[in-house]
């Protein structure tokens, strides 16, 4: 079955680490950086806008902060608890909504309903996984002097845009693979290595495209994983400290003006 044949549900991530204070939260005076406020509405109230206008009626929320809990529930999202981390959190919310499965996170403030609905229509109709990324160029055009963390590969700097898709029942195995990418996602040349030799050498040589590592991992689990490129930079632009903040709020009055 094709991703267009079912529909697609969608899980937004809005856990956190034990003991480590959010710096945007307690910069705001929350409980959770999902409850901050971007244009008078919660961050998490803008994501939940633009996958319900990308056409997703189902989606859920994996968190364990009461407010946020209560928030989801006011925007009509289901409940999720939330794990250890990302992928442990994945793995429950793909337990609960099953294949097709949209992942992104609460601090994705800039979603758009047409990065969705792109991605989904770039994501090839074999692929079983499919990681939305945006190539350094294209965040720089979008927005520049952003600082990201980017991946460096022989088809360019990449950095990720926190949209997956788990197109089918079998992507369970990837979640297996993303707790490996988690704990070394700055660290290239070591995912490269757990790959092989080969792939290895290969990375070090400038050779390895990121392309070919997904592809490359995907294989090794038994399914087809695929990079898509983001067609708009902005689709990398997440909150993940106070400075994003003011660049988010800046980026949404400029979308108010230009409407």
């Amino acid at each position: 079955m094709s991703i267009t044949q079912a529909p697609v549900s969608a899980l937004i991530l809005a856990g956190s680490r034990p003991g480590v204070p959010d710096p945007v939260a307690g910069a705001e005076g929350v409980s959770h950086k999902a409850l901050v406020e971007i244009d008078g509405r919660p961050m998490l109230a803008h994501v939940v806008s633009a996958l319900r206008d990308a056409g997703i009626a189902r989606l859920a929320v994996a968190t364990n902060d009461a407010q946020v809990i209560a928030l989801a529930s006011e925007l009509g999202c289901e409940a999720v608890p939330a794990a250890a981390g990302p992928s442990a959190s994945v793995e429950a919310g793909f337990a609960q909504l099953g294949a097709p499965m949209l992942v992104t996170t609460s601090d994705h403030a800039l979603l758009r309903a047409e990065w969705v609905s792109d991605f989904l229509a770039d994501t090839p109709g074999n692929a079983d996984v499919a990681i939305l990324l945006a190539r350094r160029e294209a965040i720089e055009r979008a927005m520049p002097g952003s600082k990201r963390t980017y991946l460096r590969f022989a088809d360019g700097w990449w950095s990720g845009c926190n949209l997956f898709l788990l197109a089918r029942d079998n992507a369970n195995a990837a979640i297996r693979t993303w707790k490996m990418v988690e704990a070394d996602r700055k660290r290239p040349w070591r995912i490269a290595a757990k790959l092989g030799i080969g792939m290895l050498v290969n990375y070090a040589l400038g050779r390895l495209t990121l392309a070919a590592a997904i592809a490359r991992m995907g294989r090794r689990v038994g399914i087809e994983a695929r990079l898509v490129a983001a067609r708009d930079g902005l689709a990398a632009v997440d909150v993940d400290k106070p400075a994003d903040l003011a660049d988010a709020r800046e980026i949404m009055a400029s979308r108010k003006i230009t409407q």
